[in-house]
């Protein structure tokens, strides 16, 4: 019965302990005071643990046992439990117990995922105990120190990790479902299934605000690849602009300066032809007048000779018409 209820539905049960029956109702709560409620001789050498003093694990050797009320199995070692208790001093050794159902979050802590778990803590470090629930078992894992050749829970996992603390955030909140499912259903009356369509909606809103925050802080964090290319292809082409333009200044400073050379040299030329001009129009003034001067002595010496035949004062006119031309 107990290996069956270990291996097959008992595991499901305990699922639905950390995680459903916190939601769905308070029957497994209540009826856990046929166990948890209760006093007796048998529950005295056994320690209570809850979210309160569960760091008393945490010193000394301890063996602890994860269970709930409802579960076959667990109730088949009670009686066996109790019996290792009353050996603790003997064994110099502190035997405690969780109750699931009324500690979620202690529970998660320790991620118990079937029923009943039994740990043994030696100064913080944790180990699993999978051997036999018998009396005799339990007081030779302890006395023979077995547990020393079972390999400790992983640090990450540890109930003192950061990890375990949310996981044990995650199974209180289940607990607070738990109450609010009861408020709305047994205080207001409504009924189940719209309570469930409750929790199913604000599930819905709360994921949607949860993954617009994510979306955000990814966004500024890890800015999209297009985003980044746009912003490299504009950087890109800044500092193009600035390297066309550093290049540019100097081809345009040597521009300028051969346009001014360009321009010193029109201005020489066109003083040299001027120059050339003027030195040619004074030339051929000078010309004009020594032919002038020419003329008109070639005309007195005609003028002085005298006067011989008509043959010769023909002559003489005609030269002194060709000294007139020779004069214009």
């Amino acid at each position: 019965m107990a290996a069956g209820c270990r291996g097959g539905w008992c595991s499901l049960c305990a699922a639905a302990a950390l995680l459903l029956v916190a939601v769905l109702g308070p029957a497994a709560s209540s009826s856990s005071s046929s166990r948890a409620g209760s006093p007796g001789e048998l529950r005295s050498r056994v320690q209570a643990l809850g979210g309160s003093n569960w760091s008393l694990v945490l010193q000394g050797q301890w063996m602890l046992e994860f269970y709930a009320p409802w579960c076959p199995a667990c109730q088949q070692i009670e009686l066996t439990w109790e019996s290792f208790a009353k050996e603790s001093e003997r064994l110099d050794i502190t035997v405690g117990k969780v109750d699931v159902t009324q500690e979620p979050g202690l529970s998660g802590r320790f991620f118990v995922t079937t029923l009943p778990t039994i740990y043994h803590a030696n100064d913080g470090v944790f180990r699993r105990y999978r051997g036999s629930r018998t009396l005799e078992d339990l007081q030779g894992y302890v006395l023979e120190r077995k547990w020393e050749a079972v390999e400790p829970v992983a640090g990450w996992k540890s109930p003192s990790s950061i990890v375990m603390h949310g996981m044990a955030g995650l199974f209180h909140l289940s607990g607070w479902i738990r109450q609010i499912h009861s408020y709305l259903t047994g205080t207001l009356g409504i009924h189940v299934w719209i309570s469930y369509a409750i929790f199913i909606l604000a599930t819905l809103l709360i994921g949607l605000f949860l993954g617009l925050i994510l979306v955000l802080i990814s966004d500024c964090l890890c800015p999209s690849k297009s985003r980044y290319r746009a912003e490299a292809f504009e950087e890109a082409i800044t500092k193009d602009n600035v390297e066309n333009a550093a290049l540019e200044e100097p081809e345009e400073a040597a521009e300028l300066s051969a346009d001014d050379a360009e321009e010193t040299a029109d201005v020489k030329d066109l003083s040299d032809g001027e120059d050339a001009a003027n030195s040619s129009a004074d030339d051929s003034e000078e010309d004009l007048a020594l032919g002038k001067e020419s003329g008109e002595e070639e005309m007195e010496d005609l003028s002085e000779q005298p006067l011989a035949d008509p043959e010769t004062e023909s002559s003489v006119r005609q030269r002194k018409s060709q000294a007139a031309d020779n004069g214009l």
